[in-house]
């Protein structure tokens, strides 16, 4: 029994299971041989519990996926939709990561962060986040147990593969009150991305469900739906200024204003 109170059949039990067999193996599941498995959300955050739990490491915080129409049409959404990260896979940057040994099929997005500096509620306003969390700029990796994924793969199956939850690097962490004189100025945080010093996009947070501080409103009020808490030291990457690119070896560098300055990943084969 999940705290979703939803009781997994077989055929759940077995994906939850495949899932965990995927991550720990990094050989890829096929998207055909587990469609209509789960199709309800509900069921999919489940089966998220499921897998993270076969992992028997500790949650270090959560990524926030579909926090933009665009990607919201992508996946057929009205809503965004979170997955649990394990501790070990937030990274302080510069990281080093290698495709071959770490990840499956991994995409990069630039994002805002938030740590809890106190457990979070539902009843805090978007002000009262602001003065309980951290907040710093994050390359965040996405990946998927499954083969060919982007952007094929359902929202179920994303839901339930944790999000799609690669790695996160994450840069300098300030107070979000000292970084942010209001919760208005964190939708106005610019980044430009770069590849081996090739500017390769850029992007605004305002992209995130129009500021950032929503999406962590809105996880905060999910997890809390779901009999779970947002605790302190508990980071979130928040959702994406730009659509992903796929992660490829090479120095990967995404410049922020607003004091947040850079954030580095270096990708090895």
């Amino acid at each position: 029994m999940t705290e979703q109170n939803v009781t997994l059949n077989s055929k759940q039990e077995e994906f939850a299971q495949a899932l965990y067999k995927a991550y720990q193996s990094k050989q890829p599941l096929k998207m055909a041989d587990w469609d209509g498995v789960v199709t309800d959300d509900d069921t999919a955050y489940a089966v998220q519990d499921r897998f993270a739990e076969l992992k028997k490491l500790p949650t270090g915080g959560y990524k926030v996926s579909l926090t933009s129409k665009q990607t919201q049409d992508m996946f057929d959404s009205d809503s965004p939709l979170y997955g649990q990260q394990v501790d070990s896979h937030f990274l302080p940057s510069p990281a080093l990561l290698s495709l071959t040994e770490q990840t499956m099929a991994p995409l990069l997005e630039v994002e805002l962060g938030f740590r809890a500096r106190e457990d979070l509620k539902p009843s805090d306003s978007l002000d009262d986040l602001l003065h309980k969390t951290t907040v710093c700029g994050t390359l965040e990796l996405p990946d998927s147990r499954f083969a060919d994924w982007f952007p094929d793969l359902s929202k179920y199956n994303v839901m339930s593969d944790c999000a799609v939850g690669g790695y996160v690097v994450y840069g300098t962490e300030r107070p979000a009150d000292e970084a942010f004189a209001s919760v208005d100025e964190a939708a106005e945080v610019n980044a430009t991305l770069y590849h081996d010093g090739k500017e390769e996009a850029s992007g605004k947070s305002s992209e995130v469900l129009g500021n950032p501080f929503k999406s962590l409103a809105w996880l905060v009020s999910k997890l809390a739906d779901q009999g779970k808490t947002f605790r302190a030291g508990q980071l979130v990457s928040s959702g994406t200024f730009l659509l992903p690119p796929h992660l490829t070896k090479g120095k990967w560098e995404v410049e922020f204003d607003h004091g947040f300055g850079k954030v580095t990943v270096n990708v090895t084969d």
